[in-house]
């Protein structure tokens, strides 16, 4: 919390040490269906397999739904102590999910999170904070973890470690395959109903005060349609 008006400076030691409680989660066909109308499928509606993605009879399951049990971990972060950020400042910049099997169609679960990293880009720059998040079903199994990579900016400074690792680069050549995925006007406002309630995505206001001319897709909503599409036409629909 902020002293008299003023904004206390990411405090590394602190946050890294901070041990939330699990973040319980339930969800049915129902949750599954609409992350996945949310992210593009359904078109056309009566296609077998898009029918697969938004029926409950023969439903399977975008690995890329594993975002959404796990988002609520965002919200600790921004109310975790040593983390005093305005949202405004907070750019989503990376996932990355590891799935240990298929996501079954409904299930309880508790995810624990914690920061893993925080990489500073110098005074006047950006931090960038990774935050961990497994979740696992109730009888303990796990089923995914993910890994969100957020660029603080103004944050530098903060007295982190280096660079963060360097990703992977991609080959020089053309890509194998090419896919056009269209998107809704309201795209945005449909995904936010899958949890994620970020108003940069939906109010214009907040938008611009953060500096962008209008609200945009959710990362993680591109994340999805991307997922999809490379499950569509790179996999034949094998979402296991």
């Amino acid at each position: 919390m902020s002293r008299r008006g003023a904004r206390l400076p990411l405090e590394v030691e602190r946050l890294q040490a901070a041990s939330p409680d699990p973040i319980g989660h339930q969800w049915t066909a129902d949750d599954v269906i609409l992350y996945q109308l949310a992210v593009g499928a359904g078109v056309p509606p009566d296609d077998p397999g898009e029918l697969a993605y938004t029926y409950e009879r023969g439903l399977r399951v975008l690995p890329s739904f594993g975002v959404i049990p796990a988002q609520a971990s965002l919200l600790w972060l921004l109310g975790a102590p040593g983390f005093d950020v305005p949202l405004s400042h907070l750019l989503h910049g990376e996932q990355d999910l590891e799935l240990y099997g298929p996501i079954p169609t409904e299930a309880r679960t508790e995810t624990r999170a914690r920061v893993t990293d925080v990489y500073d880009k110098g005074k006047g720059h950006a931090a960038v904070l990774v935050l961990e998040a497994t979740t696992a079903a109730s009888g303990g199994e796990p089923l995914f973890t993910n890994r969100f990579t957020a660029f603080l900016r103004g944050e530098g400074g903060c007295g982190g470690t280096g660079d963060p690792p360097v990703g992977i680069d991609p080959p020089d050549r053309d890509p194998d395959l090419s896919v056009d995925c269209p998107t809704l006007p309201q795209q945005a406002l449909l995904y936010r109903l899958c949890g994620d309630k970020n108003p940069m995505h939906a109010d214009p206001g907040f938008a611009r005060n953060a500096g962008f001319d209008r609200p945009f897709l959710h990362g993680l909503c591109t994340y999805g349609i991307a997922c999809k599409a490379a499950i569509d036409h790179g996999l034949g629909g094998r979402v296991e």
